[in-house]
């Protein structure tokens, strides 16, 4: 069983968000030898993007903060009060720093255990044509290509495809086409894991 992953996957593992404990288990089974990751080369990518744009964010958050509290501490009947913001403020950075270490160990050990699809001219090629089929944004059409592709080289191996973007692949087209590649697309990685459990071991 292939399971092809993409990049809200690395970042549930590396922000710790909702579904982290799904993910982490579908990474064990695939470290295993009872699935076989593959992930898309611009899915360990993209995550960085994300990130900076987090660390930028609460960068000019802080920032504000830091004038405001600045401003109200010139109040004496304010000043005491004011000692916790300021480990509020500094969590912010904190933070940040924290989540972009564990986002490369998540990046790191996905190494190890998947299967990565690089980027090359026929995955922009045909990244090109599958835009134009369902009017993907840039980013999604790299990653539904590089599923693809790995799909037609894989030679009918039983497949899902874990994606938590349903407002842009939950096409009955898309699905079908996957599906004649027996590839099945699961929206939630908590039902993947479900999914997988049940799934025979690969040959």
């Amino acid at each position: 069983m292939n399971v092809y992953v993409e990049s809200n996957f690395v970042l549930q593992l590396a922000l710790l968000q909702e579904y982290h404990a799904s993910c982490e288990a579908v990474v064990q089974l695939c470290e295993a030898g009872k699935a076989r990751l593959v992930i898309p080369a611009f899915s360990l990518i993209e995550p960085y993007g994300t990130l900076d744009r987090h660390r930028a964010q609460r960068v000019r958050i802080k920032g504000d903060l830091d004038t405001e509290l600045r401003q109200l501490a010139r109040t004496s009947s304010f000043r005491e009060r004011l000692a916790d913001f300021e480990s509020l403020t500094s969590l912010l950075i904190d933070s940040a720093d924290e989540e972009s270490g564990r986002l490369e160990s998540v990046r790191a050990r996905l190494l190890r255990a998947a299967d990565v699809v690089p980027i090359d001219a026929e995955l922009l090629a045909t990244a090109s044509q599958q835009r134009d089929t369902y009017a993907f944004e840039p980013h999604d059409a790299i990653v539904y290509a590089s599923v693809l592709l790995h799909l037609g080289r894989s030679g009918g191996v039983a497949s899902c495809f874990l994606n938590a973007d349903a407002k842009d692949f939950d096409d009955p087209n898309l699905v079908a086409e996957l599906a004649g590649h027996h590839c099945k697309l699961i929206f939630r990685f908590d039902d993947g894991l479900r999914y997988l459990s049940h799934a025979p071991s690969p040959g």
